[in-house]
């Protein structure tokens, strides 16, 4: 199925019988053929514990189901749209990002103390992620949004790669990364660049990162 980009801020995905899209809720802008959109309320297939563990936070971001036959097209908010192809791999990525995914990937929610302990929080806090990221995992795409556009930057072993903690978007493979300070002398007097924070990451994998350090 996967999704057609029709311009940089707009995507097309052809719906099949027997086959399910989730998309974010208001984010349809159009389509064709006999195609029905449904509240989704119990996550994606992340189940209902995906579903308390955000609206605990506040972080909850709804979605529909979509399914039938036709096209749909899908864009929101006037943001750029970037596809991610998965191919058995994984994906981390803010449910207020994910414009629409394929059926076929497992959702789940993870909370980003155990990805850090108390650091993991506090990059949350930092980059405006909360506490809580979305996982997707299996075959199939995933369209994400940004300020921007987007750039894929790739990870290797022995060469990690560091961010803007605002500017993150997702990353995929098995990486791991944490919030690293960069608080020199320059900072403490109140001369540095601002960068006080840095987001590590390094592994095996990617990183997705907007051309803005902008919410959504």
């Amino acid at each position: 199925m996967g999704f057609t980009r029709i311009n940089g801020k707009m995507v097309e995905a052809q719906v099949v019988p027997g086959q399910r899209l989730f998309s974010q809720r208001g984010a349809m802008l159009g389509y064709t053929g006999d195609v029905r959109f449904t509240p989704n309320i119990t996550g994606g297939q992340g189940g209902v514990m995906s579903m308390i563990g955000r609206r605990v936070a506040n972080e909850d971001t709804p979605l529909m189901t979509v399914e039938g036959q036709g096209r749909v097209m899908f864009g929101h908010g006037g943001h750029h749209v970037h596809v991610i192809d998965l191919t058995g791999d994984t994906l981390f990525v803010e449910a207020d990002r994910l414009l629409a995914f394929e059926g076929t990937l497992r959702q789940s929610t993870v909370f980003l103390g155990s990805q850090g302990g108390v650091m993991g929080m506090v990059r949350g806090q930092v980059s405006g992620q909360g506490l809580f990221t979305t996982r997707l995992e299996g075959h199939g795409s995933v369209a994400v949004m940004a300020h921007g556009g987007v750039f894929e930057l790739p990870i290797t072993p022995g060469q990690p790669v560091h961010v803007d903690p605002q500017a993150y978007v997702a990353h995929r493979g098995e990486v791991r990364n944490k919030l690293s300070t960069a608080i020199g002398w320059r900072e403490m007097i109140g001369r540095g660049s601002g960068e006080a924070f840095q987001l590590e990451l390094s592994g095996q994998g990617a990183v997705y990162v907007q051309a803005s350090e902008e919410k959504l």
